[in-house]
């Protein structure tokens, strides 16, 4: 059967319309019935930008006016009009727009990228960003973005020692020329049939002689209480870096699966509402007055998280360590605990589809809240060298 097609949002708008219209799982528009052609679109994140939309050739085109956070009602309304005006002299203001910006420099298409796409539809667009700034700027900055080419790709990806670096750098830069191709600002993407590096799957958790020295060197700095929740808790190290006290009730921390903006709630990677039992030697770490704010950190989420255990794993002098390879060291604890892999999967969110996901949120509360409080009890045991105060508490199924 043929996809209903969506209804078609009209309504005179209003300044306080615009701001308080309310966000949905996917973008949709909201066309003005006071100014033809012009329409709100509103993201799942909450950003709001104009649009003007018309008919050239009898094809769609669209033609961005800028966001509505800078961009007033009434002026979107005149700027329409100009558009409008000029479609019917037999103008295509959207091909005019885009043949006077062109697609300059690496450096300008890699800002309209963040600008125009990333911030509004992609929530770990910082961690591409950063890449892209670190290691393709200094490159191709000043370079014109149409005449980057595939051994231009090539050989940043061999001036990058870490074949998984490599890899993600890869990505990032593709995704600008991904989505410049999409908004016909160029022809091609050079990143195409560029072969990714051979990596090995990670298989790095902590053994019991090194958790006492990382939970030593992890220390009471604000990256060391996250990297010790995050040992604890088994949880991506995103969704532990925007932990939110707004989400902690009754010693529960609850995780929208949906982006909450307002918060700098990023949602969780499979969009899936999650509930995580926060045993007592998180809520000791954790343990505050504030009722509002993030965890770790207060005004903004913590961040290096990943150079903290890399310094540590050098202080050390031991194999490297990410923070990911601490989520698979709990889930490792909680199954040599001889608690079941199905159960691991509940704790850490992996994603198992069907609609009983749905009714089962608080069905296992009970054996939930058991299990991390087993599993914590024992990662806290053998960092204080008693091990054998330690007894496997699950039952393999």
């Amino acid at each position: 059967m043929p996809r209903p097609k969506r209804a078609v949002r009209k309504h005179q708008l209003t300044e306080f319309y615009v701001k308080k219209v309310k966000p949905e799982k996917s973008r949709f528009l909201v066309w003005d019935t006071k100014q033809h052609g012009l329409a709100l679109q509103v993201e799942p994140t909450g950003v709001r930008a104009w649009k003007c939309i018309y008919s050239f050739h009898g094809r769609p085109r669209w033609l961005h006016i800028g966001k509505a956070s800078a961009i007033g009602l009434a002026d979107a309304r005149t700027l329409a009009a100009e558009v409008m005006l000029a479609v019917a002299r037999g103008k295509d203001p959207a091909a005019e727009k885009k043949a006077e910006r062109g697609a300059g420099t690496f450096a300008e298409l890699a800002a309209r990228y963040v600008e125009e796409h990333a911030q509004s539809n992609n929530k770990s667009w910082q961690q591409g960003d950063t890449l892209v700034r670190r290691y393709a700027l200094p490159r191709w900055g000043k370079l014109q973005a149409a005449t980057i080419a595939r051994s231009d790709v090539k050989a940043l990806m061999r001036q990058i020692a870490a074949p998984v670096l490599a890899n993600q750098v890869l990505a990032a830069v593709s995704a600008i020329f991904t989505w410049a191709l999409r908004e016909e600002i160029l022809p091609a993407n050079p990143c195409k049939l560029v072969a990714r590096n051979p990596v090995k799957s990670r298989e790095r958790v902590l053994s019991q002689s090194e958790l006492p020295p990382f939970w030593a060197a992890f220390g009471d700095s604000v990256q060391g209480r996250a990297l010790k929740a995050l040992l604890l808790l088994g949880q991506r190290p995103g969704e532990v870096a925007h932990m939110r006290r707004e989400h902690i009730v009754d010693g529960w921390w609850e995780l929208p699966g949906e982006p909450v903006p307002e918060l700098g709630w990023p949602g969780t990677k499979n969009a899936g509402s999650h509930r995580v039992w926060l045993p007592k030697p998180v809520r000791d770490i954790i343990d505050s007055d504030e009722t509002t704010g993030f965890v770790f950190g207060s005004r903004r989420p913590v961040h290096r998280l990943d150079a903290v255990m890399r310094e540590i794993c050098q202080k050390l002098g031991v194999e490297p360590v990410r923070p990911h390879d601490l989520r698979r060291t709990h889930g490792t604890t909680l199954t040599s605990l001889g608690f079941s892999r199905d159960i691991m999967n509940r704790i850490q969110n992996h994603k198992e589809g069907g609609i009983a996901s749905v009714y089962d949120r608080h069905q296992y509360s009970d054996e939930n809240k058991r299990v991390m409080e087993a599993v914590a009890s024992n990662i806290m045991a053998l960092v204080e060298g008693s091990p054998s105060t330690v007894v496997q508490m699950g039952t393999r199924r």
